[in-house]
């Protein structure tokens, strides 16, 4: 019998100013059945946003002054504190946290917030990291190799939005370009914010666990080539991985290039080992945990590293050193 998650989903909703967000926030907010409670970051004293989402009975508190992901960082975790604590004590009903940051923010520092607060870990998971894109301006962003960049790396779905503003054929090059950045994220194509609930919310897909549950191939994708600052590297391999080794190597892997690594996340097969085992990071902080067994499945480690300046050829090499001789 599955054990019931009661913890309360968190789902990230990132983009680069003029994306779309307010207009994605509106959207769930009038379809979903779920009661939700609202977390607006803004840069500026007062409080924009907020004020564009339509009246609703959500909850929706704002953090200002600041952006979430740098100096307010301790703002969002007493919130969410006090959310969870009000609706153990039914002083609150809600279903589900959305978290919209400013469009000038790293999704990094928040992701983090959910992995590495043991309070936080018992109270929420995180759903999805949601990243919206206006598809028309974009390719300038990327081109700048800022905010816009990070938010796609850190993506778990990105929604390409405002597709009728460009040509079929600039699509397809954008799509490209996306998946090079990110081959993990799924990607979804929406006109006005307008995407099905059901592509966004309740997929776990944050969630390396249940995600290869779902589509045990998701991580075998093996792009190498980009033209960005930010890419992904893709391994496979059959032969076990020995788990000493494997622990030695990601060890010095977050110390030394912990900074650049925006994203990594694997299945593994460790000798001697019935069980899978799951492992994802952000940044200098990563966890691992042993997943279903393997059963008649292929026994294969996937790793995939979305990263700025990735030195492909030294990753390879040291995750070769891993294998069992």
């Amino acid at each position: 019998m599955m054990e019931i998650d009661s913890r309360i989903p968190v789902t990230i909703v990132t983009g680069y100013l003029g994306a779309g967000k307010t207009t994605f926030l509106n959207h769930i907010l009038n379809q979903t059945e779920e009661k939700v409670a609202l977390i607006v970051n803004e840069f500026g004293d007062i409080g924009i946003d907020a004020q564009l989402i339509e009246q609703t009975t959500e909850e929706i508190i704002e953090i200002n002054s600041g952006c979430i992901c740098c100096n307010v960082r301790k703002d969002i975790v007493d919130t969410l504190s006090i959310l969870a604590i009000s609706r153990e004590e039914k002083m609150i009903e809600f279903d589900r946290i959305i978290i919209e940051t400013t469009g000038l923010a790293d999704p990094a520092p928040v992701v983090q917030t959910f992995l590495m607060d043991k309070e936080m870990v018992e109270d929420y998971y995180i759903d999805a990291v949601c990243t919206l894109v206006d598809a028309r301006h974009i390719s300038n962003h990327l081109d700048q190799q800022g905010e816009a960049i990070n938010q796609i790396a850190f993506a778990d779905v990105i929604l390409v939005n405002k597709v009728d503003l460009i040509t079929q054929d600039q699509l397809t090059d954008l799509r490209n370009r996306l998946e090079s950045i990110n081959p993990t994220a799924s990607q979804k194509i929406c006109e006005n914010s307008r995407i099905p609930l059901g592509d966004v919310l309740d997929i776990r897909s944050f969630d390396l666990q249940e995600k290869i549950k779902v589509n045990p191939d998701f991580l075998n994708n093996h792009h190498h080539h980009h033209d960005d600052e930010i890419s992904s590297l893709s391994l496979r391999e059959e032969r076990p991985l020995d788990m000493k080794k494997l622990n030695l190597w990601l060890s010095f892997l977050v110390q030394v290039q912990g900074e650049r690594l925006y994203r990594y996340k694997g299945v593994l097969n460790i000798d001697g080992v019935d069980h899978r085992f799951v492992f994802q990071g952000v940044h200098m902080l990563f966890a691992g945990e042993e997943a279903a067994l393997w059963g008649d499945d292929d026994r294969v480690s996937e790793l995939v590293f979305i990263g700025r300046n990735l030195d492909k050829k030294s990753l390879t090499e040291q995750f070769e050193q891993c294998i069992m001789s």
